[in-house]
């Protein structure tokens, strides 16, 4: 276990140098985990995908603040709790106040990644045929970011959603993408 630990510790290490990669491998190490602990909290696939979006959103852009003498799980669950805690307080907020949305902020990010440029290159019938398989809000944000060539800021003020949870979002989707690629 202690072997686990370390390894978790050298890519945490990675991501903060600014690792794409190491992100990566943080988010597929415990989306499941996140997801699962939120699934059976929320008992709302819905819900809990947006909860555990969030989650890591919140983590990667805090991820400096990390104690290393925790698991880093933990952490994760604790940021995944306090953002359905939130969460409730805010619909109970908008049911008696009738509150309207946060603005979101705009963050510029025009350039395209290797991974950006790959996607587009691939054979556009099949690759359609491949995100009709995802579910309807990652079909959304890919469409958005490779079809509508919008940047991360853009996207996130059309859907009405912080930059990071879009960019959490994004990641998601292709590496779901990706999973449907290789089933093929």
């Amino acid at each position: 276990m202690a072997k686990a630990d370390d390894n978790i510790q050298i890519t945490i290490q990675k991501a903060l140098a600014g690792s794409q990669i190491a992100y990566s491998t943080l988010l597929d190490t415990f989306w499941n985990g996140v997801y699962g602990f939120q699934l059976k909290r929320t008992e709302n696939e819905n819900d809990a995908e947006d909860i555990t979006v969030q989650t890591f959103s919140k983590a990667f852009d805090k991820l400096s603040t990390y104690n290393a003498d925790y698991e880093f799980k933990t952490w994760l669950i604790t940021i995944s709790k306090n953002i359905h805690i939130d969460l409730i307080r805010k619909r109970k907020k908008n049911l008696e106040t009738n509150a309207s949305h946060d603005v979101v902020k705009k963050v510029l990010d025009d350039s395209l990644s290797a991974e950006d440029q790959l996607i587009r290159e691939q054979n556009l019938a099949t690759l359609l045929m491949h995100i009709k398989k995802l579910k309807p809000h990652y079909q959304e944000v890919i469409n958005l970011r490779y079809f509508k060539e919008l940047s991360y800021a853009d996207i996130a003020q059309e859907l009405n959603e912080p930059i990071n949870n879009v960019k959490v979002k994004l990641l998601r989707a292709k590496k779901l993408l990706a999973e449907v690629i290789r089933r093929k």
